[in-house]
């Protein structure tokens, strides 16, 4: 199983510690340590399992060039007219995803196309699936432009969360579905594309990072 990068000083912790107490118990033949051990160790596998990243179908089928895919994995949250307050300047539609602690938390490009914008903004950590959440939480904000299509998109921090990894900046080139960083412990993601899109996904709906189609471009005239 491959792990983010991210990842591995969290896990590194737990490890060190169990590696400890097991030798400790082994020198000193306390039982009472080596049981100290366990707790560590089951740590240890939630984290290698929330940093997880796992290849999905776009790492192998290049998806089709109308396809939005979803950025992370979890629930829909909200789907098609946008949250009053929530949506960059324009007209858009809106779709959220929330994470929970067990999803996996790699974030990918909802769509293609060079970065042209990138912002930063700090701020509160409500729960993520709290609407307010959309405006007043920590967030990092990316729009995406291939031509004349362009796709916002938001990594959103929550109430575990305290801390956002994003992996490209303005100018990068960016494929649909490539992996572009990461939230930690819990979070939400907000992907915002224009009214002539069609939202293929609905409230409540399980998605996956990188496989499944929030939305489809029209057919070109």
């Amino acid at each position: 199983m491959r792990i983010d990068r991210a990842g591995w000083p969290f896990l590194a912790v737990p490890l060190g510690l169990a590696a400890a107490l097991a030798a400790l118990g082994r020198a000193t033949g306390r039982r009472s340590a080596r049981l100290a051990a366990w707790p560590l160790l089951a740590l240890l596998g939630y984290l290698a399992v929330f940093f997880r990243d796992p290849d999905r179908r776009c790492d192998v089928v290049p998806p089709a060039s109308d396809e939005v895919l979803s950025p992370a994995d979890g629930v829909v949250m909200v789907a098609g007219e946008p949250q009053p307050g929530v949506a960059p300047e324009g007209d858009w539609q809106q779709v959220s995803v929330f994470l929970s602690v067990v999803d996996v938390h790699v974030n990918r490009a909802p769509y293609r196309g060079q970065v042209t914008e990138y912002s930063y903004r700090p701020g509160s950590f409500l729960a993520a699936y709290r609407k307010e959440s959309a405006h007043r939480n920590e967030r990092s904000e990316l729009w995406v432009r291939d031509g004349d299509r362009t796709v916002v998109f938001r990594q959103i921090v929550g109430v575990l969360a305290r801390r956002i990894v994003t992996r490209v900046g303005v100018g990068a080139q960016v494929a649909t579905g490539e992996r572009i960083g990461l939230m930690k412990f819990g979070s939400r993601m907000d992907v915002f594309v224009p009214r002539e899109c069609t939202v293929t996904v609905t409230e409540g709906q399980r998605v996956r990072g990188g496989e499944t189609v929030i939305a489809r471009w029209p057919a070109p005239r």
